[in-house]
Formats: structure tokens, sequence, C-alpha cells
């Protein structure tokens, strides 16, 4: 892949484009849990519903995250990536959550564990396995206070509102981080 560093947003920049992109994507997906959540579990199952927030997200967000990239041909492979990197990190999420029966263990075990599986995944893509800790830990601190803040705000305030709160708080901490770990990935990838 032919790459041009010139175009790299600056890391402030990247941060805001992250932020901002994924607070709105993420209020998106918010809506259908504050809107639908009942016609999805009745209709798709509890996996088919969490599937099709999965999906959304990557769906929503690629686009946000691709004009962070500054690889040729970047958008069809970046979402290639992207659909891999936040696949795996929702599944990494699921399986702690529900496997520790929806409870605050599982939420930050989910956290943890899919944060590592995202910078894996987005360290793999970019050739910079060096990156791997830093990018963990980037994504582990914004996911967490976005989703722990977001869930914070759910539990004080009345259905929707409270949901859709959730989902820009989770977006904008969350948003963030990614911002930065594709800024601080693409960094790292230029010093090889």
């Amino acid at each position: 892949m032919s790459e041009d560093r010139t175009k790299l947003l600056g890391l402030t920049r990247s941060i805001a484009t992250g932020a901002i992109g994924f607070a709105l994507v993420s209020l998106c997906v918010f809506a259908t849990v504050a809107f639908a959540e009942r016609w999805m579990y009745q209709n798709l199952g509890l996996v088919g519903a969490y599937l099709a927030w999965t999906v959304l997200f990557i769906v929503l967000s690629g686009a946000v995250f691709g004009s962070l990239v500054i690889v040729r041909w970047r958008l069809p492979r970046f979402y290639l990536l992207w659909a891999l990197a936040f696949f795996a990190y929702a599944a990494a999420w699921m399986l702690a959550y529900f496997s520790l029966r929806a409870t605050t263990t599982g939420e930050l075990i989910g956290a943890l564990a899919g944060s590592i599986l995202m910078a894996v995944v987005l360290a793999l893509g970019f050739g910079s396995l060096r990156s791997i800790v830093k990018l963990s830990a980037v994504l582990f601190v914004s996911n967490s206070l976005g989703y722990f803040l977001g869930a914070a705000l759910f539990q004080s305030l009345n259905a929707p509102t409270g949901m859709l709160l959730f989902g820009v708080v989770y977006g904008l901490f969350f948003g963030a981080g990614i911002g930065a770990a594709l800024h601080l990935v693409q960094v790292d990838t230029s010093k090889l």
C-alpha cells in the first residue's frame, strides 16, 4: 500500500473527529435501544439484537474513522479492518457481560478484553505490533470512562432520555479514544 504521510491529521483533530463522529453514531444506535429494544428482542432475540447493534456501529462509524486513515484506497480496506476490530471488541464484551450475568464486573472485563482485541486487530492491520499496549490502554480508559459515566446518567434519568445520553457520553469518550488510537498507530507505523 502506498501511504501519504503529509495528510495525517494531528492528535487533537483525530480525537475531536472521533469523539464527535462516534457520539453521533452512538446516539443513533442507542436510540434504537431506547425506542425499539423490546421489539428487537422479540423479533431478533438477544443475540440477534446485539448483532444488529454491532453491525449498526460498524456501518455508521466506519466512514467517521476511515476519514482519519491516510492510506490509499483507505475506505474499502479500512471498513474491513474496522469491521474486524469492532466485531472482536463487541464479541469479547458480550462474552464477558453475559458469562458474568450482566454485572459490573462483566462490563469491566468486557471493556478490558474488548479494548485489547480491538487494539490487536488495529495494530496488526497497520503493521505496528509494538503499538498494542499503548492502544489497549487508550481504548480501555476511554471505553470505560464513556461506558460507566454514560451508564450512571442512564441510571439517574428516565428512559428514553437516559439511554440517549448514555449513547452520547459513551460515543464521546470511546470515539475520542478510537481517534487517538488511530492517530497513534499511524504515527508508530511511520517510524518503522
